[in-house]
């Protein structure tokens, strides 16, 4: 299986050595963690002769400070992470190496039963007109809304304020956004301490499975197919042993190819139900590799290998963001702040397997117009 899913026309050497040591490498229990499980679990580390030791954590704080601190040599990162990272944000700094992209798409906005209500009838995906007409009843009502983000750096926050802003509201004035890990959103949903969440699959899917919420609109909704988590090495690693840096990234882009193929979508879903999701049914994990939200089909589903390569010029988007809402410094160069986004590294590997690069993504949120005109 490995021979084939690397290419069996490729040279042994090419791609097999022997194995220096084990990368610990760290990563949250979500969907998109698929292409780290998927390479362990058909065996692709082991084919490009590389052991590597898989260590899920509870929350992206425990992933920043370990991959910060010397305890992971890699892991998957938010995709404005890196760049929290190299500004010192938090009182914790390091410059992390960028070697592929973990995915594109994926997250959903699940907003309690009530909530959604107030809403009234309404087409998917959910305008933000429409939200901030419902989030002004309530406030009138002496209802304040709070929403959860898995984390202050994240895609799910900026993604969730650009669309918030472009319905007219101010995401620090008109209601709460408070900080919730993704497994933790659909029961703080159900005990009421949040009004909705956005955060990845399958925790939207879970929560309206449970009857929780309804889920709205998907982050492919306001850009699609934006770049999700990021394979980063720790400050050093990848210039400390580039060997492995790039056998990494290399199993890394063939777990991708293989759970875009159609076939491999039900072992796919089998293998995070085994290995992450043990207590969630199929059908909830099913929804992202689908495309689905609810039942309905998303415009911009969860996918793979499109986005592995890694684009400075998309990172310079969640930069934008950052600076928008105040949470860089403003002397923050953007050489420093993009210094993460590498593409040696994935060209290196891409090489190994004959992966051409992906076609050019679309235009993040406001400049879609611009590009058109």
């Amino acid at each position: 299986m490995p021979s084939e899913i690397l290419d069996p026309a490729l040279p042994r050497p090419a791609l097999r050595r022997p194995a220096l040591r084990t990368l610990r490498l760290g990563f949250l229990q979500l969907t998109d963690a698929a292409p780290l499980l998927v390479a362990e679990e058909l065996g692709l580390f082991d084919a490009v002769g590389l052991r590597v030791t898989l260590s899920a954590e509870g929350a992206w704080a425990a992933v920043r400070d370990k991959l910060a601190f010397g305890a992971l040599d890699a892991a998957q990162l938010l995709g404005p992470m890196p760049i929290a990272l190299a500004a010192g944000l938090d009182g914790v700094r390091s410059l992390v190496t960028i070697g592929a992209g973990l995915g594109a798409n994926g997250h959903t906005l699940t907003l309690s039963l009530p909530l959604a209500e107030t809403l009234g009838r309404f087409a998917r995906p959910l305008p933000a007109a429409a939200f901030a007409a419902a989030l002004r009843r309530r406030t009138a009502a002496s209802r304040p809304v709070t929403l959860g983000v898995v984390f202050p750096y994240s895609s799910h926050n900026y993604l969730l304020r650009w669309w918030l802003a472009s319905g007219g509201l101010d995401p620090d004035r008109d209601l709460r956004l408070v900080t919730v890990p993704p497994p933790l959103c659909a029961s703080r949903l159900a005990e009421g301490a949040i009004d909705g969440f956005c955060a990845g699959e399958p925790w939207g899917s879970h929560a309206a499975e449970r009857g929780l919420g309804s889920i709205v609109l998907s982050s492919g909704d306001i850009w699609p197919n934006h770049p999700e988590k990021v394979l980063a090495f720790a400050a050093g690693y990848a210039g400390r042993d580039p060997e492995s840096a790039i056998a990494c990234t290399a199993a890394v882009i063939a777990a991708s190819r293989w759970l875009d193929a159609p076939e491999n979508q039900a072992e796919a879903v089998r293998i995070l139900q085994h290995r992450l999701f043990p207590e969630l049914g199929e059908r909830e994990i099913a929804a992202a590799f689908e495309g689905t939200a609810e039942g309905w089909p998303q415009a911009a589903p969860l996918r793979f290998r499109t986005a592995t390569l890694p684009r400075r010029e998309q990172a310079a988007w969640w930069l934008r963001q950052m600076r928008r809402w105040g949470h860089v410094p403003p002397g923050l160069a953007e050489t420093t702040a993009l210094a993460p986004w590498r593409q040696d590294i994935w060209r290196a590997a891409a090489a190994r397997l004959r992966e051409v690069e992906p076609p050019p993504p679309a235009p993040p949120p406001g400049e879609a117009a611009e590009a058109r005109r």
